[in-house]
């Protein structure tokens, strides 16, 4: 089970899973997938706090990749109301 907080959205979690089984990839290109069905804007709005929070890291150049720990929300590891945003 997840244990996600307020402060994420319905985006959040299709965006971790696409970048645990695509790679590292950019909003536009999450978009475009099937997998993750919101605008580029939004998908790159929703990266960025998810890096505040250490779920993804901005690799440069408008890709992101999922971190350790967004592996573990994803596995049911980690309560994400536990993370604090930086």
């Amino acid at each position: 089970m997840r244990f996600d907080d307020d402060w994420m959205s319905r985006a959040d979690d299709r965006i971790l899973e696409h970048l645990t089984d695509a790679g590292p990839d950019t909003p536009k290109e999450m978009a475009e997938s099937d997998r993750v069905r919101f605008s580029r804007q939004h998908i790159n709005a929703r990266c960025k706090i998810l890096v505040t929070y250490g779920l993804l890291v901005h690799l440069g150049n408008g890709v992101y990749d999922i971190t350790r720990e967004g592996n573990q929300y994803l596995g049911g590891e980690l309560d994400v109301r536990d993370l604090k945003a930086e």
